[in-house]
């Protein structure tokens, strides 16, 4: 049967969209309704059916497809046929979407879309296989998305490894690092990565009292202005021999209370990760084993 035309203001017709007892007829109506105000909150209904659904996919409204990407209640054949949306944000909203399977996720791993896989690195439950494979993904910035959110112990050994400074850089910024992952990055030759390590999260002693010795005032400075520097080690950066980084540690002020950080036992659900080695790009030489950054004496 034809769709027939809800009457109605723009404003009752979302309403409709919207009610839980709107017969599945008038939902099924509102799919042509000539405002993509309306057809927006149908596509953003909790409940909506797979027909309703699938139909509003093909709308032509961007913002109505994306609506659907949005939506637990698609089925991952709607996902799969977004992921493949002329346009971008469509694809992209489809990667938040927590209904993702298996199919989806490994449609987004293949993608040309860089945004999509950076998307799918970001993601907190990642599988194991997806993430390892993502560790020799060929853009820079994927991989440094996957290495400041993965969980995985041997996904974080592999990309330690990894030649570009801004991958190592989203190591330094994340909480799932062992102390030893930590040390390692302490050390690493990219001042740039010694500083945002400081600044993301806690050491232990032995590596704040090397870095107050750090040949870069770049690393110091973060040090001294970091939240999550330990008082007495901030004292010491106040008779720094650089007068910036000195004044810096005097006038600190602590920010806002921060949130506790995560520990191994309140990890992210995962699965196992496989036994096979996961191993970085072609050619990749270790990034963390040069000097340690100190200063000349």
């Amino acid at each position: 049967m034809a769709a027939q035309s809800v009457t109605g203001s723009i404003e009752q017709r979302v309403a409709l969209a919207r009610a839980r007892r709107t017969p599945h007829e008038t939902l099924f109506d509102l799919v042509t309704d000539p405002s993509a105000e309306v057809r927006a909150a149908l596509a953003a209904r909790s409940g909506a059916s797979a027909q309703v659904l699938r139909a509003l996919a093909r709308d032509r409204n961007r913002e109505v497809r994306q609506a659907v990407a949005r939506n637990p209640d698609a089925s991952q054949g709607t996902l799969l046929r977004l992921l493949g949306d002329t346009d971008r944000h469509v694809r992209w909203a489809v990667a938040t979407n927590p209904a993702c399977d298996n199919r989806v996720r490994g449609v987004m791993l293949k993608a040309q879309d860089k945004e999509l896989r950076g998307l799918l690195a970001e993601l907190p439950s990642l599988e194991a296989d997806y993430a390892t494979e993502l560790v020799s993904d060929a853009s820079p910035e994927v991989r440094e998305r996957l290495a400041a959110r993965t969980a995985h112990p041997e996904i974080i050994e592999a990309l330690l490894e990894d030649r570009t400074v801004r991958v190592r850089k989203g190591l330094a910024r994340n909480e799932w690092t062992s102390p030893e992952q930590r040390h390692r990055l302490a050390t690493d030759y990219a001042p740039e990565v010694r500083a945002t390590l400081v600044r993301a999260v806690e050491l232990d002693e032995p590596d704040l009292r090397a870095l107050l010795e750090d040949r870069s005032a770049e690393v110091r400075l973060a040090l001294a202005t970091s939240d999550r520097t330990p008082p007495e080690i901030r004292e010491a950066l106040t008779r720094d021999a650089d007068e910036q980084v000195a004044q810096a540690a005097r006038g600190y002020r602590p920010g806002p209370a921060r949130q506790t950080a995560p520990t191994r036992e309140n990890a992210p659900a995962r699965e196992n990760v496989p036994t096979r080695a996961v191993t970085g790009r072609a050619g990749r030489r270790p990034a963390t084993r040069g000097f340690p950054g100190r200063k000349a004496r």
